[in-house]
This record gives C-alpha cells, sequence and structure tokens, in this order.
C-alpha cells in the first residue's frame, strides 16, 4: 500500500507540473463545469468569463514561441510576456472537448498555389465576425461587439483593447479604415471595387470614433453586411502602420521609400505585400526574392490569424504560430496550440486521395466529392482517420457561354430553346445511381439554397426531367440538325459545332461531366471531355475562353442579404463558376466595352440591390426574392444536375474536431468550428 501510495503522489507531482493551475475551472463545451453560457456560444469575453465563473483568469503561452518568432523575419527578437503579447481583452474560448497541448504541426493538402487552399486558410481565418456552428449564430472574433442602428444604414464596431498585429504593433480602428479607403476603393490597388465594399452599387463611409470603434455608414439598408464579415475570406482590416509608408495616397515619399527597396514604385510593394486583390492567400513573391526581402521590413505582410508564412515555394508553404494571437482558453492558453502548419501542393486527385488514404494530411475537404468515398472511407481503420459525409449547400450545374467570342455559338447559347434542350437532354437519375450512388438529388439551380418560402418550388424541378425527345425538337427548331450525316449536329449557319468541355475535380466530379458529355452526344451535340488544372480552367473562363462552364454553385439565404455576386454578371468571382463575361464589361464600362445584356439580367440586378436593402420578410423584400428565383432559373442561366453529400477527412488524432454541419465553403469551410483549438495528440 506504501508502494502504491508513493507512485500516487509522484503522478500526482507529474501532473501539477504539467497543468496549468488558473484558477479557473477548465470549462469545455462537453463540460461547461457549472461556469453560466455567456452573451454568444462557446465563448466569453474575458470579464464575462470571469464573472461566470468566480475566478481571475491567469495566462500561460506556448513554451516554444521565442522559437517561432525567431523564423518571422521581421519581427521584433524578443518575445513579450504572454500578458503582454494578449489584448488586455482577449478572447475566451470553450474548447469542444478537451483543453489542448502545444506543439505539433498541421499538415495539410492543397490542389496548388492558389487552387483548392482555401479549406486549409480558413483554419487560421480571422475576420471581424464570425458564424457560430449551428451556421445562424454570428458571434465576435476581432470585433468584441457590434451595434446597428435601427435601420440597419450605420453598424459601429467595437474592438479589442491592446490588440496587437503579428510583429507586435498595435492594431486599431485606422487598420479599418485603411482597408476601405485606401485599399478596397482606391484604383491604384484594385481595379474596381468588389460588389461586397458597395451598397447598390455606392460606397461606404469609414468613420474612426476612436482607437478601439470604428463606424460603417451606408448609404442605404444592408443587414447583410454582417454576415459578409461572417463568412467572407476578405477580411475587413489591413496594418496601416505596415503598408501606409508605401502608399501615394498617405505618403509623398513612398516611391522613393520603394525604389530604396528595389521596387519600382510604392504601389509594387503594397501590390507584392497585399496583391491586387481581396483573396488573402496570394503567395508572397518576397519569401523567394532574397535580394529585395532584405530591403524590406518583412517577407509576409503582418496578420491577425492564428499562424503566418514563413516560407513559400512552387511545392508547398509553411506557417509558424502568430505570437500575438487575440484568443486563449478557459484555463488562460494562448492559442493556437499548434505550432506549426505545413501544406503540399498535389494537383493529382489520385495522387491527393492515395496520400489522405495513407494518412499524410491531418484534416481535408476541399476538392473532396462523393464519388471518391469509398476508396476514402475503405482506408478508415489502417489509416486511423474518419470520413464524415456531409450535405453540401451547393450543387453541381453547369453554364453555356452566353458572350461567346464565336458569334455563331454566343447566338445558339444565348437561344433560351438550346438551354432548355441541353438541360432535359440530361438523365440526372443515372447519374445520381451511378457515381453518386444514389445519395444525391437531381435539382435545378434556383441561387438560392436551401429555397426561401417566398420563391415557388416548382423551380427546383423547372427542365430537370430526362426527355431525349424534347431536346431534339427543341434542337431542330433551333436549326440544329445533321446536315452531313456524322449524326452530330452543325449550327444553324451550318459550321460544325464541337463543345469544348473542360473541368477540374476541385469545382466538379468528373464522372458526372463525362456522364453529361455522353447525353449530350445522345441527341447530337458533339463534345470533347477534359480536366485540366483549376488554374487553367479559371483562366480560361476569365479569359470568355470556354463553351461550357461547370463548378458547384449556390449560397443561403443569409450569405446572399449581404454578397450579390450570384445575381450580377459574371455571376461570380474569380475562383466560382462564371458566365456572361461581356455583359459584365458592358455594365462595368457603363456600356462603352463588352455586350448588352438581355432585360432579364438587368431586371436581377435591380431585383438583389432591393433585397439587401429591404427590410426581411417584408412584401418589398419577397416579391424581389420571387422575381430573382424566376429570371434565373426561368432563363436556365445556369443549369442545375445534382445535390448530394461530399467527405469530410480527419485523423483520429486531431482533437476538439467538432464535426461539420455541411460541406461547404459558403460559411468558410472550417471558420465556425474554430479550428485554432485543434490540437493533436500522438
Amino acid at each position: 500500500m506504501v508502494g502504491v501510495g508513493l507512485v500516487a503522489a509522484s503522478t500526482l507531482m507529474l501532473l501539477v507540473a504539467n497543468t496549468v493551475w488558473a484558477g479557473c475551472p477548465a470549462s469545455t463545451v462537453a463540460d461547461m463545469k457549472g461556469v453560466k453560457a455567456g452573451k454568444y456560444p462557446q465563448q466569453f469575453e474575458l470579464s464575462e468569463f470571469e464573472r461566470n465563473a468566480g475566478c481571475k483568469l491567469t495566462f500561460r503561452g506556448n513554451p516554444d514561441i521565442a522559437k517561432l518568432n525567431a523564423k518571422i523575419r521581421g519581427n521584433p527578437s524578443s518575445v513579450p510576456s504572454v500578458e503582454n503579447r494578449l489584448p488586455s481583452e482577449p478572447l475566451v474560448y470553450a474548447p469542444y472537448h478537451s483543453i489542448g497541448k502545444y506543439g505539433g504541426t498541421l499538415d495539410v493538402l492543397s490542389n496548388a498555389t492558389e487552387a483548392g487552399t482555401s479549406d486549409f486558410l480558413s483554419v487560421r481565418h480571422v475576420n471581424l465576425v464570425r458564424y457560430s456552428d449551428d451556421l445562424q449564430t454570428i458571434v465576435p472574433n476581432i470585433a468584441k461587439d457590434w451595434k446597428w442602428n435601427s435601420d440597419f444604414t450605420e453598424v459601429t464596431f467595437y474592438l479589442r483593447k491592446g490588440h496587437k498585429w503579428s510583429d507586435g504593433a498595435p492594431f486599431t480602428a485606422e487598420d479599418v479604415k485603411f482597408w476601405y479607403d485606401h485599399l478596397a476603393l482606391s484604383p491604384l490597388v484594385m481595379q474596381k471595387p468588389k460588389d461586397y465594399v458597395l451598397v447598390a452599387g455606392k460606397p461606404m463611409e469609414v468613420k474612426v470614433i476612436n482607437k478601439t470603434t470604428v463606424k460603417f455608414i451606408l448609404p442605404a439598408p444592408k443587414p447583410g453586411l454582417l454576415a459578409h464579415f461572417a463568412s467572407s475570406f476578405a477580411q475587413g482590416f489591413q496594418p496601416k502602420h505596415f503598408l501606409a509608408p508605401y502608399h501615394p495616397e498617405l505618403n509623398p515619399d513612398a516611391d522613393k521609400l520603394a525604389k530604396q527597396a528595389g521596387f519600382e514604385n510604392g504601389l509594387a510593394v503594397i501590390k507584392a505585400y497585399f496583391g491586387n486583390s481581396d483573396w488573402t492567400d496570394t503567395p508572397s513573391p518576397l519569401l523567394n526574392s532574397p535580394d529585395k526581402v532584405a530591403k524590406l521590413p518583412a517577407d509576409v505582410i503582418p496578420t491577425l490569424e492564428s499562424h503566418i508564412y514563413i516560407t513559400d515555394t512552387t511545392e508547398g508553404r509553411h506557417l509558424v504560430a502568430n505570437p500575438y494571437f487575440h484568443i486563449v482558453d478557459t484555463q488562460g492558453n494562448q492559442l493556437p496550440y499548434m505550432s506549426e502548419q505545413d501544406e503540399v501542393y498535389i494537383n493529382d486527385n489520385e495522387i491527393r486521395i492515395l496520400k489522405l488514404v495513407n494518412a499524410e494530411a491531418d484534416y481535408k475537404a476541399q476538392s473532396l466529392q462523393l464519388p471518391m468515398a469509398p476508396i476514402l472511407m475503405d482506408g478508415q481503420e489502417k489509416g486511423k482517420y474518419k470520413i464524415d459525409l456531409k450535405p453540401e449547400i451547393t450543387l453541381h450545374n453547369m453554364s453555356f457561354n452566353v458572350t461567346s467570342a464565336n458569334l455563331a455559338k454566343r447566338k445558339v447559347f444565348g437561344d433560351l430553346r438550346f438551354r432548355k434542350a441541353m438541360s432535359v437532354a440530361i438523365n440526372r437519375e443515372e447519374i445520381n445511381q451511378g457515381p453518386f450512388f444514389g445519395l444525391a438529388k437531381p435539382k435545378q439551380y434556383v441561387g438560392f439554397s436551401p429555397l426561401p418560402p417566398f420563391a415557388d418550388k416548382k423551380w427546383e424541378s423547372y427542365m430537370i426531367q430526362y426527355d431525349p425527345g424534347m431536346a431534339k425538337s427543341l434542337l431542330n427548331e433551333i436549326g440544329m440538325v445533321d446536315k452531313d450525316g456524322d449524326g452530330f449536329r452543325e449550327l444553324p449557319n451550318g459550321n460544325k459545332l464541337v463543345l469544348n468541355i473542360q473541368f477540374s475535380q476541385q469545382g466538379i466530379s468528373g464522372k458526372l461531366v463525362e456522364m453529361v458529355g455522353q447525353h449530350w452526344s445522345e441527341v447530337g451535340i458533339k463534345n470533347t471531355v477534359k480536366e485540366v488544372t483549376p488554374d487553367e480552367y479559371r483562366s480560361a473562363q476569365s479569359a470568355n475562353q470556354l463553351d461550357v462552364m461547370m463548378w458547384r454553385k449556390s449560397q443561403p439565404l443569409s450569405i446572399i442579404r449581404g454578397n450579390n455576386e450570384l445575381w450580377v454578371p459574371p455571376f461570380g468571382d474569380y475562383f466560382s463558376h462564371r458566365t456572361g463575361m461581356l455583359w459584365a464589361e458592358y455594365i462595368d464600362t457603363n456600356g462603352s466595352k463588352g455586350v448588352k445584356p438581355p432585360a432579364f439580367v438587368m431586371q436581377l440586378v435591380d431585383d438583389i440591390n432591393t433585397f439587401q436593402s429591404a427590410a426581411f420578410g417584408s412584401a418589398k423584400f419577397n416579391a424581389a426574392g420571387a422575381r430573382m428565383v424566376e429570371n434565373m432559373t426561368g432563363n436556365l442561366l445556369f443549369i442545375g444536375i445534382v445535390q448530394a453529400p461530399a467527405p469530410i477527412y480527419h485523423r483520429n488524432a486531431l482533437k476538439n474536431f467538432k464535426e461539420f454541419v455541411f460541406h461547404a465553403y459558403e460559411f468558410y469551410r472550417t471558420y465556425p468550428y474554430r479550428a485554432t483549438q485543434w490540437y493533436l495528440d500522438e
């Protein structure tokens, strides 16, 4: 008994040596240990947690943070204490299952430099607010709170006192205003403002109230602006202290300073750091330019995210923990738990699947589709990983290039009869029972997912019946007949028609595309199907070079209230499914270039502006929404095929992993599930 007692005592001493005794209960979502819930689910402001838990939280940081910080060129060589790194008002997370442990590297696979990377980016992502994991409740993140005025024309964000960028510089309301005024709206940096930074096509005013208070003043109501910040990769802030010295709007010596660093002018420096888009995962050329980086303050732009890049090559990228990250757990441990992240590029779909089966990644969802599930599920036990099949918000869909440079094709693609024919020529149930194992649902594209009650349910099944006879009749009516007897139809002018169908596995199932190509061949439309990389597909789509466009697409109502991109030509951003590129050019240039869109498209533009500003559920709101669905679906601008579940992969060693509600980009993948509290237990 004495021996047992000594063993127990020594075990207790070991536990004490490795435990943070902060005087507060180790509350988790699974066991809150009596701590009363806060204003927002699964998280607290510091004072709120201490009040609800009846304790005073003390702080602890990653013991390797000095070594990690030393890898971030441009950061101060010495790391302040964790109390001085954290904001005086940190955000407190209750981890899902357990208090984590520090260390380890999160290993992930992306397709290529800017392809299939949003899944990984979402793991470290931050914005002013986020969706909680119920995908309904918006909760604080960078902002500690917000307040709307009564008519949704002003929203005030309250920031955290003492919050710092990853280089230790203060983060303030000036960084929000700098982002909006001098990056998002500046024609020197952005060719044109993104739709989400405008309200009904007009800019907002961003007003600094004080260091921790910033107000957005809108030219019209837009309650969905908050949902935009909660779900978008585009962050509402950038480091003014870091970029402003090179911005000619703010520093008359910007070009001189840039030339000293070996750049043509200040804007060249800003674009090297920030890029010329809102995509926050553009590779930094500075990490691979030793002749220039030494003359600039750092390799990459400072961040508020949980990790920051330290290497960037054609094979992949590597990140280390941000020493100044603003979140702690209920024991006062500064997040993230994981010290490093490693991203490897694998563009070949088969090799990606093989690496997952071999457990060479800790987490993966993007680019995984239902036809890939069987081989992944077969390897779960041996690979010590888990596959969750979760419904997708989007559905597989295709469109035709209604502004094709080939005028004969443009005339045909722009004919609604052709689009109807091509829709009813698709045997969706055969596709469902084939590569989708009977788990998919044939659907028409309606823009919204799910279809809101203000829209007629009939649109979900509009022209999705398999009717090759109807397809042939419509094609005959257009004048597309087989004139030379080779079994395939020519264009009405007699020219040969061969649809050039290119696809990327990242955006749509290859087996689905092959089956659609076969269905179209069976009604006399000759086509070729070719798999390309995501970058090749996007470049060709943007250059107006494709006959047929395809990707998964649609958004929830809550996201559409803050983002109009699905309803305004070209109906998506660079990374998504687009058509009508020359319609977009016409609108962007006020008619001086491009092709004038048809009346139903201009009605869509008007209606989305009305929809976003109208009171939720009002007659104006419902009428605009119903008309949007009728115009989008009735004109078959995008042809829906099937909506299906898709696999989500994670290794068993990855802890505090919460099962997702959807396999979804629309709420920004892992962002609602608080990946900064993941840790590895192995």
